[in-house]
C-alpha cells in the first residue's frame, strides 16, 4: 500500500477524500453506488470544503484581515469547519446556531474555541432566523467578515474546484450520476457544475428530505415544501445564490424513515456510522441508479455524498428515546 502524501499544511488535508463502494446500495440498486467520505475531513463533514474556500475569499478581497473575526449562521457543521479554519490562521469565530441542532456539534463548537450564540428555531421569514442574527453580529462587530455560506457563491466554488475533480479522477472519468441533498445548496451546485465541465451527459439529481421545497421547484416550477425532517443541514426553502444555475437534471423526496434504513444497513452491514443526511443521499443514490437504469443506462455508476459522522448525533439519532419521541424506528440493537 503507497503511503498519503505529506502535507505541508493541516488546511491540505481538507478535500482529497477517499471514495467507497457502498455494497448494500449498489446491491438495491443493481449498480455501483460510490460514497465520497466527507466525514474524513479534520471537521468529519462536507462543510469543511466551503468552509476554507470561504475564509481564503475573504483574505484574498482584503475584507478578513490579520486578527478578524469570522461571523456564521449554521446548522452546525459550517461552524465547526470555519472553527478549525479560523484557529489554524489566528482568526476569532462566532457562530450563531438554531437551539434545536445536536448537543454533540454545540460542545464540539465551544471545544474549537468559537463563541456559540443559541437561538430559537425560525423560519428564513423571521428576523430572528440564526441567519439573519450572524448577518447583525458581523455588522456590529469590528473587523468581522460574515461568511454567509447560503449566499456566498466560494460556497460552490470549492466543489467545482475540488470536489466535482476528485469524483471524476477517482472514478477514472466513468460517472453516469451524481445526487446529494441540499442545504446552502453549494454541494449540489458545485459539483454538478464541475461534473458537466467534464461530461454534459451526466445525471445531477437532487434528493430532498420533506419539509424541504426544491423538490417540487425542479419537478413543477413551485418552492412549496410538504411534511417534515428531523435531518440537520439539509432542507431548503428558497433558491439560494449558490442554487441559481445548478445543473439538476431529476430530482426524489425521501422520507426520514428511507434514510435512516439506511443509516442502520451501513452501520450494521458496511462499518459506517453516518448521520441522517447521508442515509438520505444514499437512498437517493439507489433511486437514481435503479432511474437510469431503468432509463437504458448499461451498469450505470452513482456517486453521493457521505456528508459526516454519526458520532455528531449520538444523544439523538443514535438515541433510543429521542427516536421513539420523534415516532422514528429504533434501530434492533438499541431498543
Amino acid at each position: 500500500m503507497i503511503a498519503p502524501v505529506p502535507q505541508r499544511s493541516t488546511l491540505d488535508l481538507i478535500g482529497k477524500t477517499p471514495l467507497v463502494l457502498l455494497k448494500g446500495p449498489s446491491e438495491a440498486a443493481g449498480c455501483e453506488i460510490w460514497g465520497k467520505c466527507e466525514f474524513a475531513n479534520p471537521g468529519a463533514s462536507v462543510k469543511d470544503r466551503a468552509a476554507l474556500w470561504i475564509v481564503r475569499d475573504a483574505e484574498a478581497g482584503g475584507a478578513l484581515q490579520p486578527g478578524g473575526t469570522i461571523v456564521e449562521g449554521t446548522a452546525g457543521n459550517t461552524g465547526i469547519g470555519l472553527a478549525l479554519v479560523a484557529n489554524a490562521l489566528g482568526y476569532r469565530t462566532v457562530i450563531v446556531m438554531p437551539e434545536t441542532q445536536s448537543r454533540e456539534k454545540m460542545d464540539t463548537l465551544r471545544a474549537l474555541g468559537a463563541e456559540l450564540v443559541l437561538v430559537p428555531a425560525a423560519p428564513f421569514s423571521n428576523p430572528g432566523h440564526f441567519v439573519h442574527t450572524s448577518r447583525r453580529l458581523a455588522e456590529e462587530t469590528e473587523g468581522a467578515v460574515w461568511a454567509n455560506q447560503f449566499d456566498n457563491i466560494a460556497n460552490r466554488k470549492a466543489h467545482i474546484e475540488s470536489t466535482a475533480p476528485e469524483l471524476w479522477e477517482q472514478l477514472e472519468g466513468r460517472i453516469d450520476g451524481f445526487t446529494c441533498a441540499a442545504g446552502t445548496g453549494g454541494t449540489i451546485a458545485g459539483v454538478g457544475l464541475g461534473l458537466k465541465a467534464f461530461d454534459e451527459r451526466i445525471t445531477i439529481a437532487l434528493t430532498d428530505p420533506h419539509g424541504a421545497a426544491l423538490y417540487n421547484y425542479y419537478a413543477c416550477g413551485e418552492l412549496r415544501a410538504e411534511g417534515s425532517s428531523v435531518a440537520e443541514g439539509i432542507g431548503q426553502g428558497r433558491i439560494t445564490a449558490n442554487l441559481e444555475g445548478a445543473p439538476i437534471d431529476t430530482q426524489f423526496r425521501i422520507s426520514d424513515a428511507e434514510g435512516l434504513e439506511w443509516v442502520a444497513r451501513l452501520l450494521a452491514g458496511e462499518g459506517l456510522c453516518l448521520g441522517l443526511s447521508s442515509g438520505i443521499n444514499v437512498a437517493g443514490a439507489v433511486a437514481l441508479g435503479r432511474q437510469l437504469a431503468a432509463q437504458g443506462r448499461q451498469a450505470p455508476r452513482i456517486a453521493t455524498i457521505l456528508a459526516d459522522t454519526g458520532f455528531r448525533y449520538l444523544s439523538s439519532l443514535y438515541n433510543r428515546e429521542w427516536l421513539r419521541a420523534k415516532g422514528l424506528p429504533v434501530f434492533p440493537w438499541l431498543d
